[in-house]
């Protein structure tokens, strides 16, 4: 499978059904820190959820309607990373993010981030991204803030999330102000 080598610690691969017992496994040790926001890991239960996620998303790709890619730190798959809700009609798209908690605070998602960013502008031709975090996840908030992107308002109650509902901070980036921010590091 194809891997983009980021530096001598970090590269991105696609998804693939290889990827399912390690995926689960790091779920699966991340439970607790992961339920905290993604409610998605109460119902991964045995690794066949997580081959059931594999194919999703290998699905999304083939109708060319996503990328997920999973974040490799020396060579052990430490989170993932994706595109979803892709509008080619507008050139836009969004980014999703998780990453195991034993991998935390090290940069990886936002050098990660960095990397899709560049490739959705100037390979897939987006013209606009955004991410959303949970109003109260400032390390999830923290990846746009620090890639550039710009807040760009708050969807209030936006998801139930364990029978409260949380508002969203809506971050985007575009095209020529991504180039800028690029052009200046």
């Amino acid at each position: 499978m194809f891997e983009y080598k980021i530096d001598e610690e970090l590269s991105l691969k696609m998804i693939d059904h290889q990827d399912a017992e390690e995926l689960f496994d790091l779920s699966d040790r991340s439970r607790d820190h992961i339920r905290t926001w993604l409610p998605w890991i109460n119902f991964t239960k045995e690794v066949e959820d997580t081959r059931n996620y594999i194919k999703m998303c290998l699905r999304r790709f083939a109708e060319n309607d996503g990328l997920t890619v999973c974040i490799l730190y020396h060579g052990k798959i430490a989170g993932v990373v994706d595109f979803h809700e892709m509008d080619k009609k507008n050139n836009v798209t969004s980014i999703g993010y998780w990453m195991g908690d034993e991998y935390k605070g090290r940069g990886l998602l936002t050098r990660a981030c960095r990397v899709l960013c560049h490739y959705a502008f100037e390979e897939l031709g987006m013209n606009r991204i955004e991410i959303r975090a949970a109003s109260k996840n400032i390390k999830s908030r923290g990846v746009p803030e620090r890639l550039g992107f710009k807040q760009e308002g708050v969807i209030r109650q936006a998801a139930l999330l364990y029978d409260e509902y949380t508002d969203h901070v809506v971050y985007g980036i575009l095209k020529e102000e991504w180039r800028k921010k690029e052009a200046h590091i």
